[in-house]
C-alpha cells in the first residue's frame, strides 16, 4: 500500500503545482491546491534609485538574505551600466548572507561573506551578527517582500543606520481561498498543509488569528493535520507562529518535502 494512500494534501504555494501534484498521485494521495501566496511582483518603483545609493552610499554593511534579491539588484545594476560599482560597493564592506543560495550567488560575483547563518534561517543569521559590533554602522538590508523586524531590531539597538531594500512585493492571497483552507483544517478535510515560503505561513495564520480561530487552527496542526515546510525558512516562521510539530526535508525541495511527508507517515 501506498503510504500516501487516501491522504489529502493542502499545497500552499503557488509554483510547481502540477509537478507536485503529480508526485503526491503518484504516492497514492490526493493533492488540492490552496494557494496561501498571492502574486509575487518586482516592485521596481525604487529599485533603481536604491542601486545607485548603494554603489555611492558607502555602507559599511551589505546583508543579503534570499539569492533571487541579490540576483534581481545586480541586474537592475546591470541595466544601469552600476554593475562594476555595485559588486565594488560590496566588496569594500563587510557582508553577511542567509541561506546558500544567497552565499551562491555572492561567490558568482567574487565575493565571499564575513557572516553568514549557522542554519538557513533568519535567526540563524541573527545568531552569527550578534557577536558583530553595528555601533553607527551603515547598513544595507536586502529582503525579499517580507519584512525582518528582529533583525531590523538588533540592529536599531546596535545603534545603526538601515536601509532595507525590498526587490519583491507578496500581494495578499484570495481571502476566499483563505477561508476554505482553514475551514478544509478545522474540520478534517485534509490531512496535511504543505508550505513552501513564509509568506503563505503569514497570510494564513493572520487570517486565523483575524477570524479569531488561531487556537484551534494550531490546535488541528497538534493533532490530526501534519505540518510540512520545505525548508528551515519555512519551518523556522510556522515554528515562530505556534506550530510544534512540522515536517521538514533534510534537502530543500519542494518534492523531498512530500517524500518526508511520506516517511512521516511510514
Amino acid at each position: 500500500m501506498k503510504r500516501l494512500e487516501g491522504k489529502v494534501i493542502a499545497l500552499a504555494g503557488s509554483r510547481k503545482l502540477e509537478e507536485i501534484s503529480k508526485i503526491i498521485t503518484n504516492m497514492g494521495g490526493v493533492p488540492v491546491v490552496r494557494p496561501a501566496q498571492g502574486t509575487v511582483f518586482l516592485d521596481d518603483s525604487s529599485i533603481e534609485d536604491d542601486i545607485r545609493e548603494l554603489v555611492a552610499g558607502k555602507y559599511d554593511w551589505f546583508i543579503f538574505t534570499t539569492g533571487i534579491g541579490l540576483e534581481t539588484l545586480y541586474k537592475t545594476a546591470e541595466k544601469l551600466g552600476q554593475a562594476q560599482g555595485f559588486v565594488q560597493a560590496i566588496q569594500q564592506a563587510r557582508v553577511a548572507a542567509r541561506g546558500y543560495k544567497t552565499v551562491n550567488g555572492l561567490k558568482r560575483l567574487g565575493i565571499t561573506p564575513a557572516v553568514r547563518d549557522d542554519d538557513g534561517s533568519m535567526a540563524g543569521l541573527l545568531r552569527s551578527l550578534s557577536s558583530h559590533s553595528f555601533a553607527n554602522a551603515k547598513v544595507a538590508l536586502q529582503l525579499h517582500g517580507d519584512p525582518a523586524p528582529k533583525l531590523m531590531e538588533f540592529l536599531e539597538e546596535q545603534g545603526a543606520e538601515s536601509k532595507e531594500i525590498l526587490p519583491y512585493q507578496h500581494i495578499p492571497p484570495n481571502p476566499e481561498v483563505l477561508d476554505q483552507l482553514v475551514n478544509e483544517i478545522l474540520k478534517g478535510k485534509v490531512d496535511a498543509v504543505n508550505f513552501t515560503s513564509t509568506p503563505q505561513v503569514r497570510f494564513l495564520f493572520g487570517y486565523a488569528e483575524e477570524k479569531g480561530l488561531l487556537d484551534d487552527v494550531l490546535a488541528a496542526f497538534a493533532g490530526p493535520v501534519v505540518v510540512v515546510a520545505v525548508g528551515k525558512v519555512t519551518g523556522a516562521a510556522l515554528k515562530d507562529a505556534g506550530v510544534e510539530r512540522i515536517v521538514v526535508p533534510e534537502e530543500e525541495r519542494m518534492g523531498a518535502a512530500i517524500v518526508a511527508l511520506e516517511k512521516y507517515y511510514q
